[in-house]
């Protein structure tokens, strides 16, 4: 998957969001508990993670996504650098926010590779629904 080059640079947080509900369509709010934060290398690590994360063919479900992450910069009252949630259904991933080019805002990934297989264990983990 690409990334949005300025904002993986300067984010400092990832919040990891269990989505309850949305977005209903691209750019709208993903709401949803916020059962962990990645701070500094944690967060570099889990964006570069995702920044390996191999495309897919379409596979349509609907999206429904059940994970998302909303990346912060160093000023914690500015609004996230951009958001992104994960649907394993469709392997589909919609990123959205001000440093999000719209070439960026939709992405197909391989939800059964490697990659995304640990960044769903890594969701799980912080949700506290498996243990470390």
């Amino acid at each position: 998957m690409k990334l949005p080059a300025t904002a993986v640079g300067a984010t400092t947080r990832l919040d990891v969001v269990r989505i309850t509900a949305g977005p209903e369509r691209w750019g709208g709010p993903m709401t949803g508990d916020v059962p962990a934060r990645w701070e500094g290398a944690e967060a570099s690590g889990v964006l570069a993670l995702i920044g390996r994360l191999p495309t897919a063919e379409p596979n349509l479900c609907g999206f429904a996504p059940g994970w998302g992450v909303r990346a912060h910069g160093s000023d914690p009252a500015a609004p996230p650098l951009f958001e992104a949630a994960f649907c394993y259904g469709c392997d589909e991933a919609w990123l959205w926010g001000p440093t999000v080019p719209e070439r960026l805002g939709r992405q197909l990934f391989a939800s059964d590779s490697p990659n995304a297989q640990y960044l769903r264990l890594r969701f799980l983990e912080a949700a506290g629904m498996i243990g470390p």
